[in-house]
């Protein structure tokens, strides 16, 4: 079977300009299996909405082992910024600049 993105808009899935397949709750049932494809051989990331909102996402597996990567390397970073260095100047300036960076990245996400 070919699948098109003329078969998943008269199913209930639309890809919204941010490139997510949404399909409402109310039709979660039914369009399941097509949303899991469009997951899965679009390499886009998937949504159920309820009332308009997404409540929940679907994203291929390589994206969540990237996420799930990032998360700890960031969590590494902040953990290492915390705990006391040798009292040198150097791992003081290194923590400071690390603290400063993702300061400073989390204000470039956020707006």
């Amino acid at each position: 079977m070919t699948y098109t993105l003329a078969m998943t808009a008269d199913q209930g899935i639309q890809i919204k300009d941010d490139g997510v397949a949404e399909v409402s709750m109310t039709h979660a049932r039914a369009n399941l299996t097509q949303l899991l494809r469009e997951v899965r051989y679009g390499k886009r990331p998937g949504a159920f909405t309820e009332r308009g909102d997404r409540s929940a996402y679907v994203v291929p597996p390589e994206f969540y082992e990237q996420a799930i990567r990032d998360r700890a390397i960031i969590d590494e970073l902040h953990r290492r910024t915390q705990e006391p260095g040798t009292g040198t100047s150097y791992d003081e300036q290194r923590s400071r600049i690390i603290r400063e960076a993702l300061s400073a990245a989390a204000l470039a996400v956020d707006s």
